[in-house]
Formats: C-alpha cells, sequence, structure tokens
C-alpha cells in the first residue's frame, strides 16, 4: 500500500506541491492530471525517491521511503517524462545495465530482454544505437527497463509520449493487467482518454494542491460535465479555454 500523507515540496520560497494526502492499495491505478506547473513531475520524482519532501512523508508498506531508500527503489518502476538514455549503448545493452543495477540473474534477466524487445518490435533493431532510435523507441525501451524487475509499484510520467497507436493500446492493456495482478500504478499524464479509460481514481491538481480526487464517473457527476476534459477544463485551468481560442484567431487577424 501507498500513502502519502501532507506531502510538500518547496524549491526556494516557491511551493510546487503544497499538502498533498492520498493513498493507494494494490490492484488500484491512480490517475494523476494537472497543468504544467501544477506539481505532477515532482510528485512523482518524490514518490520514486529521486526528490526528498520539504515536508510530510510518503509510506509504501508501511514504511517510510526516506529510511531505506535502496529498498524502495528495487521495489519500484519508473518511466521518466523526458527518455533520458544512454544514446551510445544499444537497446539491449542499455536494458542489460538496467537489470544488472537492479540485481536480476543473468539468464532470467537474458530471457526477459529477449522477450521485452520482440514484444515492443525493437528486435530488429536490438544492435543499433539509442541515439538512432526515435522518441518513441526510446519510450519503449524505458517501459521495458522499469518492468524488468518486476516491480510492486509502476510509476509513469507521460508514458505515452511518442507512441504509435498501437503501442499505445498495448500500454493501455498493460496498465489493467498490472492492475490486475495486484500492482499499484501511479499514471500521471496529460492524455485524459486515457487516464479516464484505465483509472481507478483520478486526482487532479491545481497550483500544488489537490482540487478533485474520486473515480473518473463521479466527477463528471459532480461537475454535471460529460467527459473528464469538461472537469479538467472546469477545475484546472484558470483560463478561459473557449474563448482564448477566439482570442488566438483573433490575432491570427491583426
Amino acid at each position: 500500500m501507498l500513502q502519502v500523507s501532507h506531502l510538500t515540496r518547496y524549491y526556494g520560497g516557491i511551493g510546487a506541491v503544497l499538502d498533498v494526502s492520498f493513498s493507494v492499495q494494490p490492484g488500484e491505478v491512480l490517475g494523476y492530471l494537472g497543468p504544467n506547473g501544477s506539481g505532477k513531475s515532482t510528485t512523482v520524482k518524490m514518490l520514486a525517491g529521486l526528490l526528498p519532501p520539504t515536508r510530510g512523508t510518503i509510506y509504501f508498506d508501511g514504511e517510510n521511503i526516506q529510511d531505506h531508500l535502496l529498498e524502495h527503489k528495487a521495489r519500484v518502476g519508473y518511466v521518466p517524462e523526458e527518455a533520458h538514455v544512454y544514446t551510445y549503448l544499444t537497446a539491449e545493452e542499455y536494458l542489460r545495465l538496467a537489470g544488472r543495477l537492479r540485481g536480476i540473474p543473468p539468464a532470467r534477466l537474458e530471457r526477459r530482454i529477449d522477450r521485452f524487445l520482440v514484444l515492443f518490435g525493437l528486435d530488429a533493431e536490438r544492435f543499433s544505437a539509442l541515439a538512432t532510435y526515435s522518441k518513441g523507441m526510446r519510450q519503449k525501451v524505458l517501459l521495458a527497463a522499469a518492468l524488468l524487475h518486476d516491480p510492486k509499484m509502476v510509476i509513469l510520467d507521460e508514458p505515452a509520449s511518442g507512441l504509435d497507436v498501437g503501442t499505445m493500446l498495448a500500454l493501455r492493456a498493460l496498465v489493467n493487467g498490472l492492475a490486475r495482478d495486484g500492482r499499484i500504478v501511479f499514471y500521471s499524464s496529460h492524455e485524459m482518454e486515457t487516464v479516464e479509460r484505465i483509472s481507478t481514481r483520478v486526482m487532479i491538481l491545481r497550483e500544488g494542491r489537490v482540487v478533485a480526487d474520486d473515480s473518473a464517473a463521479s466527477l463528471r457527476a459532480l461537475t454535471q460535465q460529460t467527459s473528464l476534459e469538461d472537469v479538467f477544463a472546469q477545475l484546472a485551468i484558470k483560463e478561459d479555454v473557449g474563448q482564448l481560442g477566439d482570442d488566438l484567431l483573433e490575432a491570427m487577424r491583426l
């Protein structure tokens, strides 16, 4: 179980995440939404153990992750928003490095690498340097690296970036499968349709604070909106987006 209590993070005097609390049970998918600058990626980095909170506590299976950072990272699969990889390595070499750092036994690691490369359609490029890969191909490598060690919790920060439609649909199926298998999935994204389809619960951030926390269906009913996108626009966006669109068109005619 993941428990987050009064999570707060400041950069200098600026609050990025302010008093955020929630819990996620095994088998749940928490969709995490917010505009740019709302604190999503900062939350993700704290959950992954990459950034300490200014205040508040993150518990995983009853343990404060700051007291057991190495053990926590060993239980978590993390796909960052930006696909930063060692571009001079091949996909096979990168995954082998990730697996060895995770302590996966060599024979098991090689089986998993082979299988992931085939399933992600990267087998033909397994000996090509990652520098030659497209953004979507690198994203597939990051997804494989996050799953290699059979994690108990999977943290996905804009995981669909650059993916083709087929892989995007496979990603949705994967998230559903992870939940059925009793994993915790934390899914941070701007992609509303996917979040609405896969999440058992949705949280919406605005300026570092939680402004909504419920199922997508309940949020639609409470706000009397027909889609999660409309709920998001009502709760998290300051501007009148319709008016902004009109104003942009008008600016073209000046």
